[in-house]
């Protein structure tokens, strides 16, 4: 009796730890996970790798408790929605499922004292959606952070591209994603139910679209198409993101209004912004709503333990109203965080936000949450076929008998490049 109440006490937590990103302490912050590379560019990354191959994926994440702690790791194998497989560790591991976190360095003359922590994620043997936890010590329960991740093996053929939405009144704001699938190499006997393919937009997971049956199937030549016509697969296209320069504290970077350098803190007030409905397409560069961490004033340095903390306010200016308004992008982990949601400042008449942000480049944008739950940019940003967004097209399979989903495609597009 005593043990089914502790696993009736501990399953919900368990279950929503491992299946999102989502970061539980205050004091853990800057989390990013990205394939390994050589340039800092390369934060900007999904964390989407070959099985077998590749480069691996890093976890870098600041502790600005400013106090050693012992983490442990441990990969989680989940189904293609999200949920723990039913493939024990050694079904996907040749070592034992828990990683000590032994890498860190203090931060460097800096006004906010921090500890940047650095893991690389160990090889796996199957493809699929797996979960990177993060606890304190070896105890499973004191979740630090999650972060999801993907593996990919290339057996099915996939091919994918941005058309103009089939809907009509959509296609000045949308953008369409077809796909098809060639699954000759695979032993597919049920191709409509044993295939699931999705699609997302800018490394989001609450907008994902899930893409269960295909438009067209001819079985003698193994061929799947998704090519909806009902717009399933069809996104608003947005609009280019909004950013804040943050890589100075010595001059006012772009889209910052002004910048105190106090002893030991420094705060930044980013210009006031305004809804963008009704200004028509400016191209530009942006990050798709991620966030680099970079400093100029030390530039031969070393940007993660060398950046300042930043404590910056973003301001929105629009009458007062009873909605709700958020923050959007990787910074607010799309809106999920504490400081996603906006408040009413009386005395400026404007809505603002407060975050803790390393020195760096920021993109964001503001919305509103429907009644589904879903964020809705389009009364401040507009919407803009000829917006620049990057997409992922993941093809999944599960084998007749198998335990497990496989990753059996990836494909990224990123039409109209124009990435810093």
């Amino acid at each position: 009796m005593r043990f089914l109440l502790f696993f009736l006490f501990i399953s919900p937590f368990l279950a929503s730890a491992q299946n999102e990103n989502k970061v539980y302490l205050d004091h853990i912050q800057s989390v990013r996970l990205f394939p390994l590379g050589t340039e800092v560019y390369g934060q900007l990354d999904s964390p989407v790798v070959p099985l077998g191959g590749g480069r691996p994926l890093v976890l870098l994440f600041d502790d600005i408790a400013y106090d050693p702690e012992h983490y442990s790791a441990k990969l989680i194998h989940c189904d293609a929605n999200w949920e723990k497989s039913q493939l024990r560790d050694n079904d996907f591991l040749t070592v034992f499922n828990e990683f000590n976190i032994l890498e860190y360095a203090y931060s460097m003359n800096t006004r906010f004292p921090y500890i940047n922590y650095r893991f690389e994620v160990p090889n796996v043997t199957k493809s699929g959606n797996y979960i990177l936890k993060v606890y304190r010590g070896r105890d499973e329960s004191e979740v630090v952070l999650t972060k999801r991740f993907m593996v990919y093996e290339n057996l099915f053929t996939v091919g994918a591209a941005v058309v103009p939405p089939t809907e009509t009144e959509k296609r000045l704001q949308s953008q369409q994603i077809n796909a098809i699938v060639n699954y000759s190499k695979g032993e597919v006997m049920d191709p409509a139910n044993q295939v699931k393919l999705v699609i997302r937009q800018n490394q989001r997971w609450d907008n994902a679209k899930i893409m269960k049956k295909p438009t067209f199937l001819n079985e003698s030549s193994n061929i799947m198409r998704f090519e909806s016509f009902d717009g399933e697969n069809t996104f608003m296209a947005g609009n280019e993101f909004r950013f804040v320069d943050l890589r100075f504290i010595r001059a006012t970077g772009v889209n910052i209004a002004d910048i105190q350098v106090q002893k030991d803190r420094i705060d930044a007030m980013a210009t006031i912004d305004e809804p963008r409905i009704r200004e028509s397409y400016s191209q530009y560069l942006d990050l798709n709503g991620q966030y680099i961490v970079f400093t100029n004033d030390r530039p031969s340095g070393n940007p993660e333990i060398e950046s300042e903390y930043i404590l910056t306010t973003f301001n929105l200016s629009i009458p007062k109203t009873d909605q709700p308004v958020y923050l959007l992008g990787s910074m607010t982990n799309w809106g999920k965080s504490e400081q996603s949601e906006m408040v009413w400042n009386d005395e400026f008449k404007v809505y603002q936000s407060t975050m803790l942000l390393k020195q760096g480049w920021y993109d964001y944008q503001y919305a509103y949450k429907n009644s589904d739950g879903e964020f809705d940019t389009l009364p401040f940003e507009g919407s803009h076929f000829e917006t620049e967004n990057e997409y992922e097209v993941l093809v999944y399979f599960r084998n007749l008998g198998s335990r497990y989903d496989q990753l059996v495609g990836y494909v990224y597009l990123q039409p109209n490049r124009r990435r810093l």
